[in-house]
């Protein structure tokens, strides 16, 4: 049997915290969220259950934050943190404009990999292209963080008992619960067929500029429908 070839950056540990560009398919890019209607996007019954899992998903686990996402109708794009300080913590992240080191960025296997996240994807050239460039510029030491705790807010608002350790599931497995809640959701309301591509992509963001980046390319995302590779 042929081995699948792994989408995640191999060595490196997908619950550490860092901020995440996530991108998932439904199978065979069926446009089954809704659509694009004067650059709007407007969800039906599928598309709305897409958001409102996102939405359960940062409530079960309230070490993630969204930075960004959009349900676009075979597709969704989000920003996701995974950080252990943000439980019971309003306002609290990542701060991009510190410097800290949190793992070595010249890994050639770090890298964007442009046919490769073509092939995994589609994603659109002109992000593909932007990100690559990011990913030259992005120095060693260019990924921050600057958290504040909330261990007794958190407390309070889950009855999480702090001296029991909380155990911080990968990017895998978050998305795994999103896409396995998602569908189950999709399906019960009626549509049986529905399906998730299988994996999905992901690209650590590193810095200020990335950020800035990805985030407004998810935030005009559907403007550019017509343009998309997913079209």
């Amino acid at each position: 049997m042929k081995q699948r070839k792994g989408n995640r950056l191999i060595g490196f540990d997908y619950a550490t915290t860092a901020l995440y560009f996530v991108t998932s398919c439904v199978q065979d890019r069926i446009c089954c969220f809704g659509e694009i209607i004067n650059h709007v996007m407007i969800c039906n019954d599928d598309g709305k259950i897409a958001e409102m899992q996102w939405e359960w998903l940062q409530k079960q686990y309230p070490y993630i934050k969204s930075h960004g996402f959009v349900v676009m109708p075979n597709h969704i794009h989000a920003v996701l943190e995974i950080n252990p300080d943000l439980m019971g913590v309003v306002g609290t992240g990542h701060d991009l404009s510190s410097k800290q080191e949190e793992f070595d960025l010249s890994s050639k296997q770090d890298k964007c990999d442009l046919s490769s996240m073509k092939d995994k994807c589609h994603l659109s050239v002109d992000l593909l292209e932007s990100v690559a460039f990011i990913d030259n510029i992005e120095s060693s030491d260019a990924n921050a963080s600057n958290f504040r705790t909330g261990d007794i807010c958190f407390s309070l608002r889950t009855g999480h008992d702090l001296s029991l350790p909380v155990k911080i599931k990968s990017l895998s497995e978050l998305m795994g619960a999103y896409k396995t809640t998602s569908s189950k959701k999709i399906h019960l309301s009626g549509n049986h067929v529905f399906q998730w591509q299988r994996s999905f992509h992901d690209h650590i963001i590193r810095n200020e500029e990335s950020y800035n980046l990805i985030t407004d390319y998810i935030a005009t995302n559907p403007e550019h429908w017509e343009k998309d590779t997913f079209h």
